[in-house]
C-alpha cells in the first residue's frame, strides 16, 4: 500500500467517545475482521461461547470476550487468517422465564396465548436483545466476522441438532425411560444436574416412627421433607444390622394413608447414620429410586408438576407442597408419629433459572448415554491426543467429572427451543425419530402421529457450537478450512456445563477435538471479594465503566488484572489507574508528533544508531517484543500487561523520551534525525504491542504516525531484530539512570527543589566508568541540573558532602551548595525535640499495665510499630546532625 500522510496535530486531551465511534464504523464498514482473505496463510479460529438472548452483557461477559479479541487481534497482526465467529444461544429456559414474567405482568400466560403465537413473542425478545448484544460488542471494540454470526436456532445449526439426535438414536445412545430428575415446579421443566444451584438452608430433621403391622415393634427413620413420606412404599435397614434382622420382612403401617409397606434389607443403607432405616420413596428421591428398581417396589408420585399435591397424597389433595409439609407435620404430632424435630442445616437444590426449590421427581423423559461417549473423551485426553487445559489442574477437574458422569437428562418441558425430533403414533403407540419431519409412522405406516411436545436441553445445541457454526453436518469450505478451533476462552464454572459436552460431541461426529487449547479464567467479583448479584447490588455494567472511562481503559484492567483460572476483584480505582495509563501514551505520543514535523515512513532509518539513550530503548523494545509475543502465547494476559506498562509508563516516558529532548532541541541535525527515526519507530511498535488490549486509542495514535498501511488492525506484529540487541548500551543507560535517581534522592532528602542547580562530584572507581561517564555528561548535566559537573577517578572526597554509592562510583553534593548549614542544624533540632517527645509519650503509654492489661492486642501492636517508627525517625536526626556538626 501507498503511504499514508500524517493527519493533523493531535488534540491536547484523548476523546475516548469520539474515536470509539469513528474506528468501529471504519474497521466494519472496510471488512477488516472477515475471514478469509488470507487464503495461503494458517488459520487461527474462536468461536464466540454464545452469550444468552436474556438481557444485556455483563462484567464477566467483558472479561471472556476482551481476552478472545486481544488473541485474535495479536494473531491477525501476526499474519493468520483469522477468524472469530460471533453468536448467541436460545437459552431455552432462561429465556422463556423472561418472556413468562413479562406476560405475567400483562395478566396473561404462555397457555394464553398458545404454542405458535407464545413463540412469536420470543422471536420478538431474541431480535431485540441479540441487537443490543451487538450494539455491546461495538462499545467494546471486538473484532467479530459478524457476516459468520450465528445462532442456536437458525437453520443450519437446527439441521445439525436434528443429525445428532437422530445420529445417537439409531446408535441406541439416546433413550427414553422413567427416572428420577430435577423438576422446577415454577418453570415445569425437568433440568440437568449442572443446571441446579445448591444453597445452605436452615431446614428440619423429622424422626417418624412406623409401626409394625402385626404389633411387634416399631422402627424409626428421618427426613427432612416429610410430605414425601406419602409415597413411601418400604423402610431399608442394612442386612447385618443385629438390630433390625428380626424385623426384614415384616410389614409396616404407613401413617395418614394406612397403607402397608415392608421393610426390606439393602446396602446402600448406612448403619452407623442416625436409626440405621431408611425411609425408601422411589418416586421422590434418586436414591431410593434405585432401591426401588431392585426391590421392585412401586412407584407413587404424590405430587403434579406445579409441586401440588396429588390424588395420592389423600387428604392432602391440593395443597402446595410447602403448605402440606406444615399440616402433616401438625397431624404426625397429634397422632403420636413424629417424635423429634432436629434443627438441620443442608444443601437444598435450586433452580439456576427461576430459583425454585428442585423437586426430586418421577418422569418420562429423553437421555443420553453419557459412558461410551465420556470413554472416548478419556482415551484422548490420557493419550495425548486431548485438550490443553489452561491452568493445566483443570484437566483433573475435568476428567473427574467424566470418569464419573451420569446420564444426561436431555428433554425440556419447555415451547422454547429444539423441538425434540420424535413423532408418537397414536395407532400403535411406537415412536418415529426422523431428521425430517415424520409423516408416516415407521412402525406401521399410519400418518396419526403427533410431534413430541418436549425440547431439547439447551445445552445439547452449545454442544456443536464449535463445528455446527463452520457449517456441519454439510461440507462446507469454512468447516475445511477453520475446524478444529484454536482456542476456547470460557470461565472454570460450566467445565461441566459446556465444555465436556462440546468434546464428546465433537469426537462423536468429527472424529477431532473442537479446540486446540481452553483457556479457564476465573469470575470477576466486586471489590470485597463477593460474587456479583442482583441481591447483592454489586454488579457492573460494562457500558457504565465505558461511559465514564473509555473502552479501552475498561479492556485494559480487566485483561491484566488476574492470571489464568484465578477470580479478579472489580475496583474502580484500577480502570481508574488504567485510563490514566492511556492519557500517558496520549500525552507521549502528541510530544513525539510535535518533533515530528514533516517526516514520512520512508524517513525512518534506523542503521548506524549511535546515542546511548537511542540503541537503549530499541534494545528495550527489542526485549518487550519478545516477552509480550511468548507471555500472550502462554495467556499470560496480566503478566503482559504489567510489562507493557513498565516498558511504556517507565522506559517510554519518563526516560527515554526526556533524554531525546537533548538531540530533539540540540544543534546537531544528524543526532536529531537519528533520534527521531528511533522515537517514530519505537512509538509505532508501541502501539501496535497495546493495540490488542487498547484497540481505540492505538488506532488513533497510530494514524497520526509516519505509517504505511490503511490501520493498525491488519498492521504486522512486531518482532526481534537482532540488530537492536545493545548490552553495553543498557549497562550505560543503567549507570546513568542510577546516578540520576541518586542526585533527586539527595535532593528530595535535604528538600532542595529540582529547579536548583547543584555542583556534583563524581569519583568513578575505573577508567571505564569513567569513560561512560564523560560520553553521557550531558544527560547528566541536564537531569541533575548542575551547576558544575565534575567526573575524575582521581577527585578526593570533599568535606561536608551529600554522599551516594553506585555500581563503580560515588557521588558527592558539596553541603555548601545545597543548603544553609545553620538554618538546616535549627530545623534538625527542632524535629529532634518533637522526636524525642513521640518516643517518650508512647514508651510512658506502654509502660502503664493498666493500659496494656485493658487495650485490644491489636491496639498495642499498632503502638509498638509507631515508637519503632518514631525510634527509627530519631536515630537517623541523631546522625544527620552528627554529620552536618562534623
Amino acid at each position: 500500500m501507498s503511504e499514508t500522510k500524517l493527519q493533523t496535530e493531535m488534540p491536547t486531551t484523548y476523546d475516548p467517545k469520539e474515536a470509539e465511534r469513528k474506528w468501529y464504523d471504519y474497521w466494519i464498514k472496510n471488512e477488516f475482521f472477515k475471514a478469509g482473505n488470507r487464503p495461503d496463510a494458517e488459520t487461527y479460529t474462536i468461536v464466540i461461547p454464545p452469550p444468552n438472548v436474556t438481557g444485556m452483557l455483563h462484567i464477566g461477559h467483558a472479561l471472556d470476550f476482551t481476552l478472545q479479541d486481544i488473541l485474535v487481534r495479536t494473531k491477525r497482526m501476526q499474519g493468520f487468517d483469522t477468524l472469530w465467529l460471533p453468536g448467541s444461544d436460545h437459552a431455552g429456559i432462561a429465556t422463556q422465564t423472561r418472556v413468562e414474567q413479562k406476560l405475567r405482568e400483562q395478566g396473561q400466560t404462555r397457555y394464553d396465548l398458545g404454542r405458535e403465537k407464545f413463540l412469536e413473542k420470543v422471536w420478538e425478545w431474541k431480535e431485540l436483545y441479540a441487537d443490543t448484544i451487538r450494539e455491546q460488542w461495538a462499545k467494546m471494540g471486538f473484532s467479530l466476522d459478524y457476516s459468520r454470526e450465528r445462532f442456536t436456532l437458525d437453520e443450519g445449526l437446527s439441521q445439525a441438532v436434528r443429525e445428532v439426535f437422530v445420529s445417537l438414536f439409531e446408535k441406541g445412545l439416546i433413550y427414553r425411560g422413567n427416572y428420577i430428575i430435577n423438576w422446577d415446579p415454577a418453570a415445569r421443566t425437568a433440568l440437568s444436574d449442572i443446571e441446579v444451584e445448591y444453597k445452605e438452608v436452615q431446614g428440619a430433621l423429622y424422626h417418624l416412627k412406623y409401626e409394625t403391622t402385626d404389633g411387634s415393634g416399631s422402627i424409626v427413620v428421618a427426613t427432612t421433607r416429610p410430605e414425601t413420606m406419602l409415597g413411601d412404599t418400604a423402610v431399608a435397614v442394612h442386612p447385618k444390622d443385629e438390630r433390625y434382622k428380626h424385623l426384614i420382612g415384616k410389614s409396616l403401617l404407613l401413617p395418614i394413608v394406612n397403607r402397608e409397606i415392608p421393610i426390606i434389607a439393602d446396602d446402600y443403607v448406612e448403619k452407623e447414620f442416625g436409626s440405621g432405616a431408611v425411609k425408601i420413596t422411589p418416586a421422590h428421591d434418586p436414591n431410593d429410586f434405585e432401591v426401588g428398581k431392585r426391590h421392585n417396589l412401586p412407584q407413587i408420585l404424590v405430587m403434579d408438576e406445579t409441586g401440588t399435591m396429588n390424588a395420592n397424597a389423600g387428604p392432602y389433595q391440593g395443597q402446595d407442597r410447602f403448605e402440606c409439609r406444615k399440616q402433616i407435620v401438625a397431624d404426625l404430632k397429634e397422632q403420636s408419629v413424629l417424635i423429634k424435630i432436629e434443627e438441620h442445616v443442608h444443601q437444598v437444590g435450586h433452580s439456576e433459572r427461576s430459583g425454585a426449590v428442585i423437586e426430586p421427581y418421577l418422569s418420562t423423559q429423553w437421555f443420553v448415554k453419557m459412558q461410551p461417549l465420556a470413554d472416548q473423551a478419556i482415551e484422548a485426553q490420557k493419550s495425548g491426543k486431548g485438550v490443553n487445559f489452561v491452568p493445566d489442574r483443570f484437566e483433573k477437574t475435568y476428567l473427574n467429572w467424566i470418569e464419573n458422569v451420569r446420564d444426561w437428562c436431555i428433554s425440556r418441558q419447555l415451547w422454547w427451543g429444539h423441538r425434540i425430533p420424535a413423532w408418537h403414533c397414536a395407532d400403535c403407540g411406537q415412536i418415529t425419530v426422523a431428521r425430517e419431519d415424520a409423516t408416516a409412522c415407521s412402525h406401521c405406516q399410519s400418518a396419526n402421529l403427533k410431534q413430541d411436545n418436549d425440547v431439547l436441553d439447551t445445552w445439547f445445541s452449545s454442544a456443536l457450537w464449535p463445528f455446527s457454526t463452520l457449517g456441519w453436518p454439510n461440507d462446507s469450505e469454512d468447516m475445511k478450512r477453520f475446524y478444529p478451533t484454536s482456542v476456547l476462552v470460557t470461565g472454570y464454572d460450566i467445565i461441566y456445563f459446556w465444555v465436556a459436552r462440546m468434546i464428546f460431541q465433537a469426537l462423536e461426529f468429527t472424529d477431532q477435538i473442537p479446540f486446540k487449547d481452553v483457556l479457564m479464567h476465573g469470575l470477576v467479583r466486586d471489590s470485597e471479594g463477593r460474587k456479583m448479584s442482583k441481591s447483592l447490588g454489586n454488579g457492573v455494567d460494562p457500558l457504565e465503566v465505558i461511559e465514564k472511562y473509555g473502552a479501552d481503559a475498561m479492556r485494559y484492567m480487566i485483561s491484566t488484572s488476574s492470571t489464568p483460572g484465578q477470580d479478579l476483584r472489580f475496583r474502580w480505582e484500577r480502570v481508574e489507574q488504567a485510563r490514566n495509563f492511556a492519557n500517558k501514551i496520549w500525552n507521549a505520543s502528541r510530544f513525539a508528533l510535535m518533533n515530528l514535523e514533516g517526516v514520512t515512513a520512508e524517513d525512518i532509518d534506523l542503521t548506524g544508531v549511535s546515542g546511548t539513550a537511542d540503541r537503549w530503548i530499541l534494545h528495550r523494545l527489542n526485549e518487550t517484543v519478545r516477552d509480550v509475543t511468548r507471555l500472550i502465547d502462554s495467556y499470560e494476559f496480566g503478566e503482559t500487561g504489567r510489562l507493557l506498562y513498565n516498558f511504556i509508563w517507565d522506559d517510554l516516558c519518563d526516560w527515554y523520551i526526556e533524554f531525546s529532548k537533548l538531540s530533539l532541541y540540540g544543534a546537531d541535525p544528524a543526532a536529531k534525525k537519528q533520534t527521531q527515526s528511533v522515537l517514530a519507530y519505537v512509538l509505532d511498535q508501541t502501539q501496535r504491542l497495546i493495540h490488542p488490549f487498547m484497540p481505540f486509542i492505538s488506532e488513533e495514535i497510530w494514524q497520526h504516525l509516519p505509517h504505511v498501511g490503511d490501520t493498525i488492525t491488519l498492521a504486522a506484529w512486531p518482532t526481534e531484530n537482532a540488530n537492536f540487541e545493545a548490552g553495553d548500551a543498557v549497562r550505560e543507560m543503567e549507570l546513568l539512570m542510577e546516578a540520576i535517581r541518586s542526585v533527586r534522592n539527595i535532593r528530595a532528602e535535604v528538600n532542595v527543589p529540582m529547579s536548583k542547580k547543584v555542583e556534583l562530584l563524581i569519583k568513578p572507581t575505573n577508567g571505564e566508568t569513567q569513560d561512560i561517564l564523560r560520553k553521557n555528561e550531558e544527560y547528566l548535566k541536564r537531569f541533575c541540573n548542575t551547576s558544575m559537573l565534575e567526573i575524575d577517578t582521581d577527585m578526593a572526597a570533599p568535606d561536608k558532602a551529600m554522599t551516594a554509592i553506585i555500581t563503580g562510583t560515588e557521588l558527592f553534593l558539596p553541603l555548601a551548595g545545597l543548603i544553609d548549614i545553620t538554618q538546616e542544624l535549627a530545623r534538625l533540632d527542632k524535629e529532634l525535640q518533637s522526636l524525642h517527645g513521640e518516643v517518650e509519650r508512647i514508651e510512658k503509654k506502654l509502660g502503664n499495665e493498666g493500659f496494656v492489661a485493658k487495650a485490644p492486642a491489636k491496639v498495642i501492636e499498632e503502638e509498638k510499630a509507631k515508637l519503632a517508627d518514631y525510634a527509627d525517625k530519631r536515630d537517623k536526626v541523631i546522625a544527620r546532625l552528627a554529620e552536618l556538626k562534623a
